[in-house]
């Protein structure tokens, strides 16, 4: 099973389209266009996955610089996504990213109120 990238599509093209255009190569199990969260609009990119890695590599080699839709594709095998941490914007203050440093310091607790 290959899960390939595909960039650079339009917004109007379909994901049955896609579909298409990979099942010239071989089987394709999934295709999905991926849409904004808030405004269900297509973000310019899917992933299509192939069961046979063979008919899959043929796929990419073909498909990558091939036009559709009036764009040209960027195809390749798609990456495992990165591990994103939650929260917004990443971080809080006290794990380094800025702010009071997370520990250390050295510095004795303050015992009187301050006036």
């Amino acid at each position: 099973m290959k899960n390939i990238y595909v960039g650079n599509i339009s917004f109007q093209t379909t994901e049955q389209e896609l579909d298409a255009a990979f099942s010239a190569y071989g089987q394709v199990d999934r295709v999905q266009i991926v849409k904004d969260r808030d405004t269900g609009q297509a973000r310019g990119f899917a992933f299509v996955e192939m069961p046979v890695n063979a008919d899959a590599d043929k796929a990419m080699a073909a498909l990558n610089g091939a036009e559709l839709g009036g764009r040209t594709l960027t195809v390749n095998e798609a990456r495992p996504r990165e591990p994103r941490s939650g929260g917004f914007g990443g971080g809080n203050r006290f794990s380094g990213g800025g702010g009071r440093p997370s520990g250390g310091g050295n510095r004795p607790p303050r015992r009187e109120p301050r006036w």
